[in-house]
């Protein structure tokens, strides 16, 4: 069935946001704060087994250089962000809608799962990539969602969006990913995610959304110099 790995994923979602709903009423702040710091140290220690598997630094440097400048260019996190608070007025009083629309999107689009599984569903294979992708963020969900609000369970639009946009484009784009150039948007899509967990651990609030397209931005770096 076409899409059908992101169908799961979202399916995912939804039923951890239910469950997050639930469950966030009978939470203290306190269990809520440590709940979300156990979220962002989980994160965190995905992006970095990701970021720290690359071999080519430069490329992975250039990547994100290149690839901010084009999702400022673009205003991605500014869209993400207008389009929070666009719900977040259309649903006022059902808690932090815009913040947990925002940090859900970006969690679940950002990363080699999202990529690769897409692309895996796109190419004919069993979406394995996505089923497991799908039980990580339906936990994740539960945790947000107890903490941010029902705001990330609006996060499955972009994620089909980009996940399904992935899929539709997988026969075009399977010969020119070489295990290389895999392996470098693994790393570039590492860091991005622990941007993620410094945000979700209250560190900093990073542009996440605006360095999105460096993942991207690596497969043609690779290619342009020969590298992949």
């Amino acid at each position: 069935m076409v899409l059908q790995g992101t169908i799961v994923n979202i399916s995912a979602v939804a039923t951890g946001c239910l469950v997050g709903k639930w469950v966030g009423s009978y939470l203290s702040a306190k269990m809520r704060e440590t709940m979300m710091a156990g979220l962002g140290l989980a994160v965190l220690l995905i992006g970095l087994q990701l970021a720290l598997q690359s071999n080519q630094i430069m490329i992975v440097i250039g990547s994100l250089i290149f690839g901010g400048l084009l999702g400022e260019g673009l205003g991605i996190e500014k869209r993400l962000e207008n389009f929070g608070h666009q719900l977040q007025k259309r649903f006022s009083g059902m808690g932090k809608i815009s913040e947990g629309f925002v940090t859900a999107s970006l969690l679940y689009c950002v990363g080699a799962m999202a990529i690769m599984g897409a692309l895996q569903d796109g190419m004919g294979g069993t979406p394995t990539i996505l089923y497991a992708k799908a039980a990580l963020d339906g936990v994740a969900s539960i945790a947000l969602t107890s903490t941010l609000g029902i705001g990330v369970i609006f996060s499955i639009f972009p994620l089909l969006l980009y996940q399904g946009s992935i899929t539709l484009a997988a026969g075009l784009a399977s010969s020119i990913l070489t295990e290389t150039v895999v392996t470098e948007m693994n790393a570039v899509g590492g860091l991005l995610i622990v941007a993620i967990a410094i945000d979700l651990l209250g560190i900093k609030r990073l542009p996440v959304g605006n360095l999105l397209p460096s993942v991207f931005v690596a497969i043609g770096l690779l290619w342009l110099f020969g590298m992949a």
